[in-house]
């Protein structure tokens, strides 16, 4: 069978051998964030048992595959996935149907999307706020911004459906992803004069737009604003302050409003520490970067992507690669593997210093759990550097069930234990090979320039 198709009406058929092998939601979405092939995504999400497949608990599993998919761009497929679950009879449910309308957003597909709510009285499906708001953040999702505030003011006339609090935080935050926080302003004032509740999520999504724009002063008074008001401000409302502390301060400025989290309260999460010790790294206090990631495992909290990312990526402009190295076998221990390009200046850098065996343990690894349209990609970075596949042997870093061929320390600050070839290598000149989506999903590939993949907030949140 074809590796670009596989037969999406037979995926909630399951035979007698398929039920007993069935799996929890939960355990789903476990596997499903790190499988990227979108035939074995599909497989997994097709295991998943009824009796957990209720459409609240199972809509991320879903969204997670179709995200597979919409990577390998096998758009035909995804329409041939959500198409088949009309035929089920929970269809008539509007929580079920709504899921769909969502995850046709999550691929991009937003006349899809909006197709599926025309057909709803087709389907005998109710509408209500639920699949008005499904339908708004497949607006959002598929960055059709301007279409929210269009269907805000037609569809509650045309269906007789009233949206609520949850419906003006979507209209609220496309004006945000638009670049119109005043427009997100005056939705807060029409929403006071409604008594609808405005939330801290609400406020956090404008301030975030108002920073964004360079406005601090008038996040600011819209931060006072929130906590006269009596809205709980959290973890997430003093992330976005210190997001653009990180950028346009010191390393001192984010500490203290971590601080000033752990003063009101709250525990500072994986995102807070993130932007600390990126702030370290681009004053090139790398000591300081690493007690922030080792200190994460003190405060019991896990690290992301982005923390990954981040650490190797300065670890390698600063040509600490070694330790960048055992990094990245931390990621791979739990999944979170940073993206192609910090990969790639990792994998120069080890033949830079003669650590042919980890740089050939590193492409392996990857090659294993990249997605298949980036797989060709390291084949290229493979030949570019002088490693041929074929003579690939037993790397040192953790196989799929974590088990490791060669001794060896996954500590920042540990010894490097494996072997090394120390045969000297140069960086060839060759041409750019690698496709333009062999990166993360939003970015274009080309050559690590001299800061971290990605922006601001991808840098902390993965």
């Amino acid at each position: 069978m074809s590796s670009s198709s596989i037969p999406i009406r037979h995926l909630r058929r399951l035979s007698t051998t398929a039920a007993q092998s069935s799996i929890s939601i939960s355990k789903a979405k476990s596997k499903l964030r790190s499988e990227h092939d979108p035939d074995k995504a599909l497989e997994i999400y097709s295991s998943v048992s009824e009796h957990y497949s209720s459409p609240t608990s199972s809509r991320y599993a879903q969204d997670l595959a179709v995200r597979r998919l919409a990577k390998s761009h096998r758009f035909a497929d995804i329409e041939s996935f959500i198409e088949s679950h009309k035929n089920d009879p929970k269809i008539k449910q509007e929580p079920y149907l709504s899921t769909l309308i969502r995850s046709y957003g999550r691929a991009g597909m937003f006349e899809h999307a909006l197709k599926t709510y025309d057909q709803m009285d087709q389907l005998g499906t109710p509408r209500s706020a639920i699949s008005f708001n499904s339908l708004l953040t497949a607006c959002n999702l598929s960055k059709q911004f301007d279409k929210v505030p269009q269907f805000f003011a037609e569809i509650p006339s045309k269906y007789g459906v009233s949206p609520d609090k949850v419906s003006y935080g979507i209209l609220i935050k496309s004006f945000c992803e638009a670049g119109k926080p005043e427009k997100a302003i005056e939705t807060v004032r029409m929403m006071e004069e409604k008594g609808i509740e405005v939330t801290a999520v609400t406020f956090t999504t404008i301030f975030n737009a108002l920073y964004k724009k360079g406005n601090g002063e008038e996040a600011d008074k819209l931060w006072n604003e929130m906590v006269e008001k009596g809205c709980e401000v959290d973890v997430a409302a003093y992330n976005v302050k210190i997001m653009y502390a990180h950028v346009n301060g010191s390393p001192e400025d984010v500490k203290a409003l971590i601080d000033e989290i752990i003063g009101a309260g709250l525990k500072p999460d994986a995102i807070s520490y993130n932007y600390l010790m990126t702030c370290y790294c681009r004053c090139g206090m790398m000591e300081e970067a690493e007690k922030v990631y080792r200190g994460l495992e003190v405060n019991k909290l896990n690290p992301n992507a982005a923390t990954f990312r981040t650490l190797v990526f300065y670890l390698c402009k600063n040509e600490y690669f070694e330790k960048a190295y055992r990094v990245f076998k931390k990621s791979v221990e739990m999944h979170k593997i940073p993206d192609f390009n910090t990969l790639k200046f990792l994998a120069e850098g080890l033949m830079k210093k003669n650590m042919r065996k980890e740089a050939k343990g590193l492409i392996r690894t990857v090659k294993k759990k990249f997605p298949p349209n980036v797989v060709n990609a390291w084949k290229r970075v493979e030949e570019g550097l002088g490693l041929v596949p074929e003579e690939l042997d037993a790397s040192c870093v953790p196989h799929d069930d974590g088990e490791e061929v060669t001794p060896s320390t996954t500590g920042i600050g540990g010894e490097n234990q494996g072997s090394v070839n120390r045969k000297q290598w140069k960086k060839p000149k060759a041409k750019k090979w690698f496709p333009p989506n062999a990166g993360n999903d939003r970015k274009k590939v080309s050559t690590v320039t001299s800061s971290v993949p990605g922006d601001s907030a991808k840098e902390a949140t993965g």
